[in-house]
């Protein structure tokens, strides 16, 4: 036995235990199990519903009456009390996306006609141009941005070739191209010409067609209301 002041880095006594003891002692447990005192709890429990365990060893039947029930007759929960300060983050994506397609359609368009107008932003910080101040986004030079004393390098001598310079080779001269291959490349270049109208006259209809489907289901909508 190991003492309070000692380390014990020896294995458990589970692993050294014969294999027919750890199936009674197993049994034992499971069919008579040791009756322990009741659990004192000296913190506020917190209500977590079904466990995951508990929820995974159901049958097949049970959770589907359970979705239906779920789906049907919702449970009431009690009201949620917060203990932090909310923050307005505005509208959530999942009310977003429960909403349907019209309206978000309407939202749109009245945004691009008649935009929401907004305070002016507060800027805290110097405008990124500091030499020429102005709107517009202008990258300053590094001359301006490093501190420190500039020195001028003199300019490289250029060297002078002459027909004498070693490694100096004429220019190679032209040869003109393949026939066939200028007309293989004419063609391919038609027939890609001729997709490309096909697929724009295909993108127009279209959208003509997404247009008139629009107005005939928002005129719908505004007939039967």
């Amino acid at each position: 036995m190991a003492t309070n002041n000692e380390l014990d880095l020896a294995p458990p006594e589970d692993l050294s235990r014969p294999l027919w003891k750890s199936l009674i002692r197993n049994f034992r447990d499971r069919f008579l199990p040791d009756h322990l005192p009741p659990l004192y709890l000296t913190s506020r429990p917190v209500n977590l519903g079904m466990l995951l365990g508990d929820f995974l060893s159901l049958p097949w039947y049970r959770t589907v009456f359970t979705n239906l029930g779920d789906v049907i007759s919702p449970e009431i929960q009690p009201p949620l009390q917060l203990e932090s300060r909310p923050v307005e983050v505005g509208e959530l994506v999942g009310d977003m996306m429960a909403q349907p397609w019209w309206s978000s359609l309407l939202r749109g368009l009245a945004d691009a006609v008649a935009p929401e107008k907004l305070p002016p932003l507060d800027i805290t910080w110097e405008p990124a141009n500091p030499i020429i101040p102005s709107q517009a986004l202008l990258l300053t030079s590094w001359s301006n941005v490093i501190s420190g004393p500039k020195i001028f390098l003199p300019d490289q001598a250029k060297a002078i070739i002459t027909t004498a310079s070693p490694g100096l080779s004429m220019p190679e001269v032209m040869t003109p191209p393949d026939p066939e291959k200028v007309a293989f490349v004419y063609d391919l270049e038609r027939d890609m010409l001729r997709d490309l109208r096909r697929s724009r006259r295909r993108e127009r209809f279209l959208i003509v067609l997404f247009a008139a489907e629009v107005m005939v289901l928002v005129a719908g909508f505004f007939w039967h209301h």
